[in-house]
């Protein structure tokens, strides 16, 4: 009878024992949301999620007024209102995600659009994003804001070590043709961006979204170019000034005076299909899949110009192109416009002070 309770003693003690030894793995403190569904066959193209903004592109034929968002969060999280709680998303809404630990909260901005696409870019409409470390490019149309554009701001971020957001490589300027204007600047990352073979960051512009997360080891599929285009594109024209900086630099972080920087200013248009979503920074001028592009030729340009210089750039269609028009009807076409302050910045090859103005830029179409 004593063997077996102090057989018994010392199972307990180590049962004990054990269970101080195994710890509870913390509670998940991420409170992001990493997809959104949304129900019935109303999306034209994939969902936007950057950082804390969501925008939605619908076919006309979506009902704004009522419609019951689903999401899948990080681990534990939770959302409210409730995964589909139904909305009227002719204005923006907002959803709080609290973290698994519930220590931590982040408040998303849903934006649904049933317009297509404003064309014509005078670049009046920005913010600051919601850290307020840089600023942010937006479209308004028939009242709503379309959050088309994007840039590598995001990215520069991890380099910034505390920059003005005016200092970061893409924000609006004053002194624009009309009002306020695009500025893209080509900018030193310091010490940090040498030691990872990425010296500078050109300013840019583009139709598309940034993804943050291919932008370290993936910097060329960062880029994801292109929404939605109802029309065939003509033209594309507008005002710019360059300047170009003085001190070329390569990869490596060294100097070549032997290479002059220079910009780059085009659109493309291309067809998207079940493989090819999107088109990025490895294959925008050799997918299969571009129908046309207008591109500012190197001999046109004008560097260090006191004027606004105008440009008018035609779509020329690749060989063997054309247009469907029941593919256009059904939005299978994707139109992207793309600026940069130096023409092989995704390369992180450019001269730092080197500046593109533009302003006034519209997409002419039929």
């Amino acid at each position: 009878m004593i063997k077996s309770f102090t057989r018994l003693f010392f199972l307990c003690i180590t049962i004990l024992l054990l269970g101080s030894c195994i710890q509870k793995e913390p509670l998940n403190a991420e409170c992001d949301i990493e997809q959104v569904i949304v129900p019935g066959d109303v999306l034209k193209m994939d969902p936007r999620i950057e950082n804390d903004r969501i925008f939605l592109m619908l076919k006309p034929t979506a009902y704004l007024d009522d419609i019951a968002l689903e999401f899948v969060l990080t681990p534990g999280a939770t959302i409210d209102p409730p995964s589909g709680t139904r909305r009227n998303f002719e204005e923006p809404q907002t959803y709080v995600v609290t973290s698994e630990n519930k220590e931590w909260q982040k408040t998303y901005t849903v934006t649904c659009s049933t317009d297509g696409i404003t064309t014509e870019y005078n670049f009046e409409h920005f913010e600051l994003n919601s850290t307020g470390k840089y600023y942010i490019f937006y479209e308004v149309l028939n009242g709503q804001k379309q959050y088309i554009w994007a840039s590598g701001n995001s990215g520069y971020e991890f380099v910034a070590a505390g920059a003005k957001p005016e200092d970061y490589p893409t924000t609006p300027y004053e002194f624009g043709k009309d009002g306020n204007c695009l500025r893209m600047r080509t900018v030193s990352t310091g010490r940090l961006g040498q030691m990872v073979k990425m010296p500078i960051a050109a300013g840019s512009l583009f139709i598309g979204e940034f993804n943050i997360l291919d932008a370290m080891s993936r910097p060329l599929e960062a880029t994801h170019f292109g929404v939605p285009f109802d029309f065939v594109p003509i033209v594309l024209k507008g005002y710019y000034k360059y300047t170009r900086g003085e001190d070329y630099m390569e990869k490596d972080g060294s100097v070549n005076n032997d290479k002059k920087d220079s910009f780059d200013l085009y659109s493309i248009l291309y067809e998207t299909d079940d493989e090819v979503k999107y088109l990025d920074g490895n294959n925008f001028l050799t997918s299969p899949n571009l129908i046309s592009i207008a591109r500012i030729k190197e001999e046109n340009k004008v560097i260090d110009g006191n004027d606004w210089t105008y440009f008018i750039l035609p779509f020329i269609l690749q060989e063997g192109k054309t247009i469907d028009v029941e593919k256009l009807k059904a939005g299978k076409y994707n139109v992207s416009i793309v600026m940069t302050s130096s023409i092989n910045g995704a390369l992180f090859e450019g001269a730092p002070g080197s500046t593109l103005l533009v302003d006034e830029v519209e997409l002419v179409h039929f």
